[in-house]
C-alpha cells in the first residue's frame, strides 16, 4: 500500500514537472576548465579559463548551484592535485564533516552531521566500498567504517558528499553518502604526465620521509588510458600519555564513607616491606590518616588506573596504483574500466611505562604489591587527586610490536549508452577484496614488589599528570626489574564485495523518469589468535633452559636498554624473541574470541537487493523554476552473522540470521527565487544497518585486566531516520556564494553501548580458558577484596536500541573572492552547529556542538597560498559509566588545526614546473581525551608538525 500511494502521488506530480535537474556530472566536468559568472541582473558573462585554487572552488560552486539535493563537492584543480594528503583530510574541508584521527594526527575516518563514521556510506565510483583496515594504530573499528587515509589524494579528482538522498542513492547512510571518483583519462584530453615528489619532515623525530606520485594519461578521439602510482613512507614518532581510565580504591570504612566508586584496586591494610616513611612493616596502617583526607574523600579519590608515558615509533608505508580505461566509440556509447590496488604497512613499536594502580593490593601472585599507602594527598572539588606521594608503588614496562599489513584491490567496469535523445542506460559492476593482518606480541617487566618504590604525583598543571619516582626508571642495571608477562596476539580480517547496478532514464529536458535496480553482496571476516597461555616464559638460574624459552635471573638487564627518547627503559625485542622461541608459538597460535585491537570477532554475509524509481523535472511558479527530484527506494537485506563463543573449554561458531526490507521515500525541491538565489527543501527517510560486530552472538572477554567484557545483541534493529532540510544560497558571482541550511534528523533505534555490572560467574566463561594475565588479575582482585572469583563484579558493555535520538543543526557557508582589495585574494568559510537529545539521556558520541573551517587564499603571478584552519568543539567520546564510576564519560577536548599550502610556478618549461610547500599542524596541537573532568587526562598524543616540500611537474 505504501508503494501504491507513492506511485499515485508521483503520477499526480507529472503534469507539473518540466525539465531534468540531475546534471551534476556534466556541469561539474565543464566547470573544471571554464567558468560562467552571473551578475546581479542575471546576465551571463563570457566563458573564461579558470585554474588553480579558483578552478577547484569554481567547480564546487557550479556543482552546488546545479544540484537539487543538499550536498557539497570538492574538485581537484588538476589531475593529481586534490588538496590535502589523503581523502579524509580533503573531506574535512566540507561543512558538517568531522575527522577521526590516528595518534599521529592523520585523519582516518569521517563523521557527518553528528553521527559516527559507520553512519556514512562511502562509495567508489558509485559502488559499495569496504576495506579490511581497523581505524588506525589503536584499532578497534569493526563496523562499516572506511579508513580514507588508505587512499591517496593524488589519484582522485572529485569527492561528492550528499547530505540529503535522492532515490537513486544507495541506501545505508543516515548521516550522508560520500562518493569517491578516481581520475580518468578524459578528465583532461591529450597526452599528459604529472610527477609529484616531496620530502616530508616530522619534528617529533627530526626525520625526513619520501612521498611521491606519477600519473600519466593519453587520449585519442575514441580511446583513453590513465595509469598512476602514489606512495609514501613515513617515519613516525608519537609521544603521549595514557591512563586506561581513572579509578578509585577499595576502602572498607563502614559507615564513615560512601565507597561507591570503581574500586579497581585496594589500599594497603598493613604496612608492606620497605614502605619507608617511618612506617613499621607488618603493622596495621590507617591510610585515611596518612592521606590527609577524610575517609569519604579517600574512598572516591580519582587517580589513573595505569598512568603511563607512552612512545610509539616506526614506519608507515602506503603504495597505491590506479589504471583507468575509457572507450568512446560514439557520442552515444561510453565504456570505462577502473582498477585500484593499494597496500599499507605499519611497523611500529610501542612502549609504555605504567604506574601500576589497577589491581594493586594484597594478592596471591608473584606480582602482588601489598597495596599502596597514600601520603599527604590533595583533591579538587571533583575529588580528582591533584598531588601526593604513593608509597609501595610498582611500575611495569609494557612493550608491544605492531606489524600490520592491509591490502585492497577493486575493479569497476561501467557503460553508458544513450541510443536516443530520450533514453539513457547506465550499467556498472564492481568486485573488490581486502585483507588485513596484525601481529602484536607484548612483553612486560615489573619492578620487584615491595621494594620501596615511591611515586610523586603532581596534577596541578599541564595537559596530563606528572608521575615521577625515587628510582631511576631508565636504568636497566638497577636490579629492580623482574619478568612480568608476555602475550602473543594476532588478528586477521578479510572483506569481499561484489555488485551490479542498472539505471535507466527516459525523458527529455522537460521531464524524465529514472528507474534502477541494484544487487550488492559484502562478506567480512574478523578472526583473532592468541597463544599467550601456552607461551609461558621461564625465569630461572644461570644455565637453565625452559621448554618455551627462558630469561636468566640476574641477566634480565641484557634484554633491556636505556632510552634517551622514551625517558625510561625499553626492551631489546630481537633478544627477547630469540631467547623465547617466539616465532614457533606465533605460528601455532589457536583461535580466540577477543581481538587485541578490541573489535568483535566473527563473520558477516550481507546480501542486498534494491530497486528505485525517481522523477526529475521543473515546473514554473510565479515565473520562476521549481526543480523537483522525488521518488522511492526499496531495499531487501539478507544478513548472516557468525560469532565465536566459549562452550566449556572449546570455541564454537554460533550463527544468527535476519532479513528485513525498507521503503525509503525522498523528495528534494530547489526554487530559483532569483537568478542568483536558490531556496531548497528536502524530506526523506534513510536507514543504516545494525553494526555487524554488535549483533554477533556471544561474549568477548579480551580486557587484560579482566574488568570488562563485551556482549553482542542479535536483536538489534536497523536504524531509520526521518530527515528534514531547508536552506538556500545567494550566488554573488564567479566562485562566490553565501549558503545557509537547517536540518533535523529523527532517528529511531539508534544504538549506544550501555554498561551493566554482573558477576564473573554469570558470564559462563571457564576460568581456565582465560589468558594468564586475566587469571592473575582476577586472583589478585579476589585476594585484595576477599570476594570469590565467581562473584567478582565485571562490567559488560552491550549495545541497545534507543527509542529515539533527535539531531538538529545549522550549517553556514561563505565563499568570497576579494579581488576588489587585492587581486587573487579570497576566502572560504563554513560553520556547523549541532544539538542532540534523546528520551534516555544518552547521546551519539563524537558530536561537537560547534565546528568551523576557515580558508584564506591568494593566487596570482604564479604564486598560490592557502591557509586552512579546522576547529571542532569538545564532545563525548564514550557514554557513561566508565570503570564503575557512574557519572563518568570519556570526552574529546576541543581541537583546532592550522595548515598551510603554498606553491610557486617556475617561469619556464611552459609553466609546467611548480615548487610546493605544505605545513601541517602549524601550532603543534595535541590530541586529548579526558575522563569526565578536564584535569583527568584519559589520553594525550603529540603528533607534532609536518613539513612537506617538493616539486610538481606537468608535461
Amino acid at each position: 500500500m505504501t508503494v501504491r500511494a507513492v506511485l499515485l502521488g508521483a503520477a499526480a506530480l507529472t503534469p507539473f514537472v518540466g525539465t531534468a535537474a540531475q546534471a551534476q556530472d556534466a556541469a561539474a566536468t565543464q566547470a573544471q576548465t571554464t567558468s560562467e559568472s552571473v551578475d546581479d541582473s542575471g546576465a551571463t558573462a563570457p566563458d573564461i579559463i579558470v585554474t588553480g585554487i579558483r578552478g577547484s572552488l569554481q567547480s564546487a560552486t557550479n556543482a552546488k548551484r546545479d544540484a537539487v539535493t543538499f550536498g557539497d563537492s570538492i574538485f581537484a584543480e588538476d589531475i593529481g592535485k586534490l588538496p590535502a594528503t589523503n581523502l579524509a583530510e580533503t573531506l574535512n574541508r566540507m561543512p558538517g564533516v568531522r575527522l577521526n584521527r590516528d595518534i599521529n594526527g592523520e585523519g582516518t575516518q569521517v563523521a557527518i552531521r553528528g553521527l559516527g563514521p559507520s553512519f556514512t556510506r562511502v562509495l567508489l565510483n558509485g559502488s559499495q566500498l569496504q576495506v579490511a583496515s581497523d581505524g588506525g594504530t589503536n584499532g578497534g573499528s569493526a563496523n562499516r567504517e572506511v579508513d580514507l587515509d588508505f587512499f591517496p589524494s593524488e589519484l582522485f579528482t572529485r569527492l561528492d558528499l550528499a547530505k540529503s538522498p535522492s532515490p537513486s542513492t544507495l541506501e545505508g547512510g543516515i548521516a550522508g553518502t560520500v562518493n569517491l571518483r578516481n581520475a580518468r583519462p578524459f578528465d583532461k584530453e591529450g597526452t599528459h604526465v604529472t610527477v609529484v615528489a616531496q620530502g616530508q619532515y616530522t619534528d617529533t623525530n627530526d626525520k625526513f620521509s619520501p612521498r611521491g606520485a606519477i600519473v600519466a594519461s593519453h587520449t585519442t578521439d575514441t580511446f583513453g588510458i590513465l595509469v598512476g602510482v602514489a606512495g609514501v613512507k613515513t617515519k613516525t614518532r608519537v609521544k603521549g600519555f595514557e591512563s586506561v581510565g581513572w579509578t578509585d580504591g577499595n576502602l572498607p570504612c563502614g559507615t564513615d564513607c560512601t565507597d561507591e566508586g570503581g574500586n579497581n584496586f585496594s589500599w594497603a591494610s598493613v604496612v608492606p616491606a620497605n614502605a619507608g616513611h617511618g612506617l613499621t612493616p607488618g603493622a596495621p596502617v590507617d591510610v585515611v590518616a596518612t592521606s590527609g583526607l577524610t575517609a569519604d574523600q579517600l574512598s572516591t579519590a580519582l587517580i589513573p588506573r595505569l598512568g603511563r608515558q607512552s612512545l610509539t615509533e616506526g614506519t608507515r608505508s602506503r603504495v597505491s596504483a590506479l589504471a583507468s580505461l575509457e572507450w568512446r566509440p560514439s557520442d552515444e556509447l561510453h565504456f570505462a574500466l577502473d582498477g585500484l590496488w593499494a597496500k599499507s604497512q605499519r611497523n611500529y613499536s610501542k612502549v609504555n611505562m605504567n604506574w601500576q594502580v589497577r589491581n594493586s593490593g594484597p594478592g596471591t601472585s608473584a606480582q602482588s604489591t601489598g597495596g599502596m599507602i597514600p601520603i599527604d594527598l590533595t583533591v579538587d572539588d571533583n575529588n580528582v587527586v591533584t598531588s601526593g606521594t604513593f608509597a609501595n608503588s610498582s611500575f611495569f614496562l609494557e612493550a608491544s610490536l605492531f606489524k600490520q599489513t592491509t591490502k585492497f584491490w577493486n575493479i569497476n567496469p561501467s557503460v553508458t549508452w544513450q541510443p536516443t535523445d530520450d533514453l539513457k542506460i547506465e550499467a556498472s559492476a564492481n568486485y573488490s577484496k581486502s585483507s588485513f593482518f596484525r601481529e602484536q606480541p607484548t612483553w612486560a617487566f615489573q619492578t620487584t614488589p615491595q621494594s620501596g618504590v615511591d611515586v610523586y604525583y603532581d596534577n596541578t598543571s599541564g595537559s596530563y599528570p606528572s608521575i615521577t619516582s625515587n628510582i631511576d626508571l631508565n636504568d636497566p642495571d638497577s636490579g629492580t626489574w623482574q619478568w612480568y608477562r608476555q602475550n602473543i596476539q594476532l588478528v586477521r580480517r578479510k572483506t569481499e564485495t561484489k555488485g551490479a547496478h542498472l539505471d535507466v532514464t527516459y525523458g527529455d529536458d522537460m521531464f524524465n523518469v529514472k528507474v534502477g535496480a541494484a544487487y550488492d553482496r559484502a562478506t567480512r571476516s574478523i578472526r583473532a589468535y592468541d597463544n599467550s597461555t601456552a607461551y609461558q616464559l621461564s625465569v630461572c638460574g644461570t644455565g637453565c633452559t625452559g621448554n618455551t624459552g627462558s630469561i636468566t635471573t640476574g641477566e634480565i638487564s641484557q634484554y633491556l636498554n636505556s632510552s634517551s627518547v622514551a625517558g625510561f627503559i625499553v626492551p631489546n625485542f630481537d633478544a627477547i624473541k630469540s631467547a623465547t622461541n617466539y616465532a614457533s608459538y606465533r605460528d601455532s597460535a589457536p583461535e580466540t574470541r577477543g581481538a587485541v585491537t578490541g573489535g568483535a570477532t566473527g563473520d558477516m554475509d550481507e546480501e542486498v537487493m534494491g530497486a528505485y524509481f525517481e522523477l526529475n523535472g521543473v515546473t514554473s511558479i510565479a515565473g520562476r523554476d521549481l526543480h523537483i527530484n522525488a521518488g522511492m527506494r526499496y531495499a531487501h537485506t539478507n544478513q548472516i552473522v557468525t560469532g565465536p563463543s566459549q562452550v566449556g573449554t572449546s570455541i564454537i561458531d554460533i550463527t544468527s540470521k535476519s532479513k528485513y526490507e525498507n521503503f525509503l521515500p525522498s523528495i528534494n525541491l530547489t526554487y530559483d527565487l532569483a537568478n542568483n538565489i536558490k531556496l531548497r527543501a528536502s524530506a526523506s527517510r534513510t536507514m543504516t544497518r545494525p553494526d555487524a560486530g554488535q549483533i554477533l552472538p556471544g561474549i568477548t572477554f579480551s580486557d587484560p585486566s579482566a574488568l570488562t567484557a563485551t556482549a553482542g545483541n542479535p536483536d538489534l534493529k536497523p536504524y531509520t531516520s526521518d530527515n528534514y532540510d531547508i536552506g538556500g544560497e545567494l550566488y554573488t558571482g564567479g566562485i562566490g556564494y553565501i549558503g545557509l541550511s537547517a536540518f533535523m534528523k529523527n532517528i529511531q533505534g539508534f544504538t549506544v553501548t550501555t554498561s551493566d555490572e554482573v558477576t564473573f560467574g554469570s558470564l559462563n566463561i571457564p576460568f581456565d580458558s582465560l589468558l594468564s594475565t586475566q587469571q592473575n588479575a582476577l586472583n589478585d582482585r579476589s585476594a585484595a577484596t576477599g570476594i570469590a572469583v565467581n562473584n567478582l563484579p565485571i562490567t559488560v558493555n552491550r549495545p541497545v536500541n534507543l527509542s529515539d535520538l533527535k539531531i538538529k543543526g545549522l550549517e553556514a557557508t561563505w565563499v568570497q573572492p576579494l579581488d576588489f582589495l587585492i587581486k587573487g585574494l579570497g576566502f572560504s568559510a563554513n560553520g556547523t552547529y549541532l544539538k542532540q537529545s534523546s528520551s534516555s539521556g544518552l547521546v551519539a558520541t563524537g558530536v561537537s556542538k560547534y565546528s568551523y573551517n576557515l580558508q584564506g587564499f591568494y593566487e596570482n603571478n604564479g604564486l598560490s597560498i592557502s591557509v586552512n584552519y579546522v576547529w571542532n568543539d569538545k564532545s563525548i567520546a564514550v557514554n557513561k559509566p566508565q570503570n564503575g564510576i557512574a557519572n563518568a564519560s570519556l570526552r574529546n577536548d576541543a581541537r583546532g588545526q592550522l595548515d598551510m599550502s603554498a606553491g610557486y610556478q617556475l617561469p619556464f618549461l611552459n609553466d609546467g614546473v611548480r615548487l610546493t610547500l605544505d605545513v601541517l599542524n602549524i601550532t603543534n596541537e595535541v590530541i586529548r581525551t579526558t575522563f569526565e573532568y578536564s584535569n583527568a587526562a584519559y589520553s594525550v598524543y603529540k603528533p607534532g608538525r609536518q613539513v612537506l616540500a617538493g616539486i610538481r611537474a606537468n608535461f
